[in-house]
């Protein structure tokens, strides 16, 4: 048994960093405590943007139909892949009673608050910490090939543009002379000129010496066993040994419902796998990051190399890298860019997103508990909504006024 900390956090991934990060700034004691090493996790290989864009939920009106219609295709931006799983199954009645306009503007409303702070404190709070990931304020770009699918995307516009989220639809002629970098065929693009775009794996890895400098400790390589409340505090049982806090604070992203047992509890969360390739950096990139819409493809250039991301399949925690959705992602680049590939393959990936039942995340207090909190199903947003959750959780664990409304995330909505 250590000495007793303040504040362990299970989970050495980007929430949990972040959020033990700005715990340390409070003036808490916090030990992080990582299965693997830290950042090894769905942020490692993510595309690196922060989007405020990105506020509508998955869970929405039409999603499921178009599940179910690809179910059958292995190479489906979004696939569920067919097998007995009773948790999946449950988890889906529970996401598809959420696929609704109602749900889907109250989800939208929730994400961009979290979306809209994190993006505002990023400048700072890299500058701060001493953190160089190659941030910059680029915006993103979405661009359409099909006339339908960019005329229906008004829709959300205006409801983004009410939040307070800037969109500009461009025509696609103006559009491409102004990009080079893609071939002939787009109809449309859609700029949100207030996103940027990061480094992940060096975001997570600066976030990891930024917490180690400012006092915290971080211990690799240590696989929760058991834990759980005592008397005033808690109390968790590792492979490395045991150790005490007064809080516990779980953020384990996608592994949340496996480890949540252990504390009694049920979260709703699946693992949505999503993929990419790393390339050194091509001769001819776009000048933005950028979402091939109608192949979900998307592809983001940094001075140390060039990526295509994204696809979402369910399929439990398979941990097999599915060539055919690697080779999609390729595909779906080949329709769009006139040079889709980096001169040398230098890594393919895979990992896995918490997606929670609504596909907002799961922030606050444990339901009937005094010591124990969550900080999961951020879905593909982790990096992006990372500065606000720890802000937001340093705020309802040291029992200061929260700086956003906490209620739209609480655990208990799900009771």
């Amino acid at each position: 048994m250590t000495g007793r900390d303040d504040v362990l956090i299970v989970g050495g991934g980007v929430i949990g960093l972040a959020s033990g990060l700005a715990l340390l700034g409070a003036g808490r004691q916090v030990r992080v405590l990582e299965a693997g090493t830290a950042g090894c996790g769905s942020s490692h290989g993510n595309c690196g943007t922060i989007t405020p864009s990105h506020a509508a939920p998955l869970a929405a009106p039409g999603t499921v139909a178009r599940a179910l219609r690809w179910m059958l295709s292995p190479d489906a931006p979004l696939r569920v892949s067919p097998r007995v799983d009773p948790a999946l199954w449950y988890w889906m009645a529970g996401f598809a009673r959420r696929c609704n306009r109602r749900d889907w503007l109250r989800g939208m409303q929730a994400r961009a608050a979290l979306l809209q702070a994190s993006r505002a404190a990023f400048p700072e709070w890299l500058s701060a910490h001493g953190i160089e990931c190659e941030f910059l304020p680029s915006g993103v770009d979405h661009v359409y090939r099909d006339p339908a699918q960019f005329a229906a995307f008004a829709d959300e516009a205006t409801h983004l543009r009410a939040l307070g989220i800037p969109v500009e639809m461009i025509d696609g002629d103006i559009y491409l002379r102004g990009e080079p970098a893609l071939r002939e065929g787009v109809v449309g693009a859609v700029r949100f000129d207030g996103d940027a775009r990061l480094r992940p794996d060096r975001y997570v890895a600066g976030l990891a010496r930024a917490f180690q400098a400012a006092g915290g400790t971080l211990v690799e390589g240590c696989e929760v066993l058991a834990a759980g409340e005592v008397r005033d505090g808690v109390h968790v049982t590792t492979s490395r040994g045991a150790f005490a806090g007064r809080d516990l604070l779980l953020a384990t992203g996608a592994w949340s419902p496996r480890l949540a047992r252990a504390l009694r509890l049920r979260v709703p969360v699946q693992p949505g796998k999503g993929y990419s390739i790393t390339y050194s950096r091509p001769a001819r990139v776009p000048q933005r990051p950028m979402v091939l819409h109608e192949r979900s493809v998307c592809v983001t250039a940094w001075d140390s190399g060039f990526r295509l991301g994204s696809t979402m399949e369910f399929s439990g925690y398979d941990r097999s890298l599915n060539r055919v959705r690697l080779d999609a992602l390729v595909r779906g680049a080949r329709d769009y860019l006139h040079v889709p590939e980096g001169p040398v393959r230098e890594e393919e990936w895979y990992g896995w997103r918490p997606m929670s039942v609504d596909d907002v995340p799961i922030l606050g207090a444990v339901p009937g508990a005094r010591h124990l909190w969550l900080a999961t199903g951020h879905g593909m947003l982790g990096v992006s909504m990372s500065v606000a959750t720890g802000h937001l959780m340093t705020d309802l664990i040291c029992g200061r006024a929260p700086r956003l409304d906490p209620a739209p995330y609480a655990p208990d909505r799900f009771a």
